[in-house]
């Protein structure tokens, strides 16, 4: 017999190395390799149905035919939908509502056909009791507590699920590797092997991942690589909002995101964010202005609030929640060089209220208005929208899709949009909205604080 090797493989970037380093080489994290022993060949392995090399003028392409999950939010993430035979993978913070999120999805679909949960983590009792709170009644949804690969796929193979939900891919094990559930080869074996339960029985399966404390997916990178559509659900602990990101999607848009609240009856849809988190904007306050924000296909109005104060220490602070911290820097930068705003020895502090994250040129404008109101305790007007990007020269330039976020200002009341000039091309503004184009952040300054 041949003599079986042994190897060392990083538990955080699955590289390998043929002798134990404290330092990964690849991710420079520090004692994360662990002792593996490399497996026998079995053969190479393929989908059921073999392929042949194809004209790409002869294959006709059809829209992929998607199923409603019943969560209009949850869909619109997907990009419309599920694909049969999709491999999705969820991550989130513990106790974001991963779980939740799934098992309220699973019992829906289960109305249109066959679901089955496989549940690593916890008892069929401790699911049930859960589903109880939800709501989850679905006759075909079934629960399976198990954690071994093998028996996982001879359960599929029994009940022929028309819809799958694996929680959690690091808690499942094959018997085919010797190391320990939760570790690179078996998080990458066991994601490999329902990828082919997947595509060759076209059974829309979601994976739930869990998160490193760096914000990732616990496991190899290949994990994503391997999977259609990689989700994140993310939150403030203490806000009840979640949003549900799209950071892959092989059949659809990246961009589109997902608003829930969390209630005691699990998650509730926000088809209206921007009342949402305009709901409890104080008005009249110093530092406070709204920009209506993109993500994706949707505009969303978010308040930008700023704090500005004189420093108490040598180094003044500068802390952003919610924005580019390096973006702020920039703009600060701006204001004291460009605009003569002095804000050199003062703490500063950024933050986008209800807990969203933003990251887009957008905006710099509104950014620029509420350090200056701040900075001159005057309030900017409660009726006034601002958006628009900030050159380094003070200049301010077009952003996309302006029309989209003019009407959704108008549609929540706001009678005043300030954007730059060179979006004012063709736009016809809404009944009761008033336009103001500028090109320099120096007339912000004298259009809203004189």
């Amino acid at each position: 017999m041949a003599r079986q090797k042994t190897f060392f493989t990083c538990q955080q970037c699955g590289c390998q190395s043929p002798k134990w380093l404290g330092k990964c080489p690849d991710c420079n994290q520090w004692n994360t390799l662990v002792e593996e022993q490399s497996q026998p060949q079995q053969g190479g392995r393929a989908l059921p149905t073999p392929g042949k090399p194809q004209k790409m003028a002869e294959i006709t392409s059809t829209a992929e035919d998607r199923v409603s999950c019943g969560i209009a939010e949850f869909d619109r993430t997907l990009g419309g939908g599920l694909v049969p035979g999709s491999l999705i993978l969820v991550g989130g913070d513990p106790g974001i509502g991963k779980s939740t999120l799934l098992l309220q999805a699973i019992d829906k679909l289960a109305q249109k056909g066959t679901a089955l949960y496989v549940t690593a983590e916890e008892s069929t009792r401790q699911v049930k009791l859960r589903g109880e709170r939800l709501g989850a009644t679905a006759e075909n949804l079934y629960l399976l507590a198990e954690t071994s690969l093998e028996q996982i796929r001879k359960r599929i193979t029994e009940l022929k699920p028309d819809y799958l939900v694996i929680d959690s891919i690091q808690t499942i094990f094959t018997n085919s590797i010797e190391s320990a559930p939760g570790s690179v080869s078996q998080v990458r074996e066991c994601a490999g092997q329902l990828m082919l339960v997947a595509k060759g029985e076209g059974i829309p399966t979601f994976l739930v991942g869990h998160v490193t404390k760096d914000g990732s997916i616990a496991g190899p990178r290949v994990l994503e690589h391997m999977v259609d559509t990689v989700l994140y659900f993310e939150g403030d602990p203490g806000h009840p909002y979640r949003i549900l990101r799209a950071v892959k999607n092989r059949f659809g848009s990246t961009n589109e995101i997902g608003v829930f609240e969390m209630c005691e009856s699990g998650l509730r849809e926000v088809a209206n964010p921007s009342e949402l988190f305009l709901s409890e904007r104080p008005e009249k306050n110093a530092g406070s202005v709204v920009v209506p924000a993109m993500e994706g296909t949707r505009p969303i109005l978010i308040e930008l609030q700023a704090l500005v104060s004189t420093s108490s220490f040598g180094t003044p602070q500068r802390t952003a929640i919610g924005i580019d911290h390096k973006r702020m820097a920039l703009l600060i930068a701006i204001l004291d060089k460009k605009v003569e705003l002095q804000l050199a020895g003062q703490d500063i502090f950024v933050n986008v209220a209800g807990g969203v994250r933003l990251d887009e040129p957008a905006l710099d404008l509104a950014t620029i208005a509420a350090l200056a109101s701040s900075h001159l305790n005057r309030a900017v007007e409660a009726q006034t929208v601002i958006f628009g990007e900030v050159g380094l020269t003070g200049e301010v330039r077009a952003v996309s899709q302006p029309e989209l976020r003019i009407k959704e200002a108008a549609r929540l009341g706001f009678n005043r949009c300030i954007l730059p000039q060179g979006s004012l091309k063709n736009i016809k503004p809404p009944k009761g909205m008033t336009l103001v184009g500028i090109r320099h952040a120096r007339e912000l300054l004298d259009l809203v604080f004189n």
